[in-house]
């Protein structure tokens, strides 16, 4: 009986023992891969380069080009003789092209004011998974508008007093799957502004998200906060906007509202003179639909 007793408490302890071996080995084994997980870049933050009037930190693929269309209506509150703002038209048509994955230029031409602009922006980082995670993605942007549109009685406005620049740094966060959020703080520098009590450099700071609503639509929204007493001759209001967002294949399709009549930056930012409140909301949409014009974009998606 005795023999019997030690022979089972050698067989238990030798079970114990090498249990203990195993879970020791499995630890090790869980924590080398941990060690070992390479990082992800967090793609998707948003689907295009535009919020809605704002940029995002997207840019587009090395040797791909976007073909941008904005389309912005009458206003709401001009009344049914003007279909409610349907008979009238705002345009902007734009082209972006990526020199690299990170860095990405871009042309355009708006109807309102008759105003080109160019822009070039670069994504200092992207956000990541992994080990050693980078938080948030950030981008600069740095943008030109030139309005020419005719004014017989101002023959001194030459093309100096007809330019602003803009300068943006773009952070966002992609928080799960289906958000994303956006900050953007601006400087705005005109070099002709209508009185002397108005600001020649006026700062604003831009908020933008997206909500994904299913695999191929979203909710987007933005507001355009300008800082107090910089522009002060005229009645100017925060341009806040909404879209919905549609994906379709090769290209993004959104439907707008805003109370932004202009795209260009210098217009929006600084030059909202209508309100939600009053109805001076115009309704419209954005397209931008991506073209793979090199053999090094045809395996890359149009954004970071």
């Amino acid at each position: 009986m005795l023999k019997k007793t030690v022979l089972l408490l050698i067989i238990t302890a030798s079970i114990c023992r090498t249990n203990a071996q195993d879970n020791s080995l499995l630890n090790m084994l869980s924590d080398s891969m941990s060690a070992n997980k390479t990082k992800s870049f967090v793609t998707g933050t948003f689907k295009a380069t535009h919020v809605i009037n704002m940029q995002t930190v997207e840019g587009i693929a090395a040797g791909a080009l976007s073909f941008v269309i904005q389309h912005r209506f009458g206003q709401l509150n001009s009344g049914a003789y003007n279909l409610f703002g349907l008979d009238n038209a705002t345009l902007r048509l734009g082209l972006d092209y990526g020199i690299t994955n990170r860095f990405t230029v871009g042309i355009g031409r708006s109807s309102y004011q008759k105003t080109f602009d160019s822009y070039a922006k670069y994504k200092l980082f992207r956000q990541t998974d992994g080990t050693n995670q980078t938080p948030i993605s950030a981008t600069i942007l740095g943008i030109i508008n030139y309005y020419t549109l005719n004014y017989p009685d101002k023959p001194y406005l030459n093309s100096t007093y007809r330019t602003s620049y803009i300068g943006q740094v773009l952070i966002a966060r992609k928080f799960s799957p289906s958000l994303s959020i956006q900050i953007a703080p601006t400087y705005l520098h005109y070099n002709l502004v209508p009185t002397i009590k108005d600001k020649n450099d006026v700062f604003s700071f831009g908020f933008g998200g997206r909500m994904k609503l299913s695999k191929r639509m979203s909710l987007n929204a933005e507001y355009n906060y300008l800082l107090p007493n910089q522009v002060v001759s005229t009645t100017v209001y925060n341009s806040f906007s909404v879209g919905w967002d549609i994906e379709t294949g090769g290209h993004v399709f959104q439907l707008v509202m805003t109370n932004s009549q202009g795209m260009a930056e210098s217009q929006y930012i600084g030059g909202t003179t209508d309100s939600w409140g009053n109805g001076g909301i115009y309704f419209g949409f954005n397209i931008s639909r991506n073209f793979n014009i090199s053999n090094h974009a045809k395996n890359k998606t149009a954004t970071w």
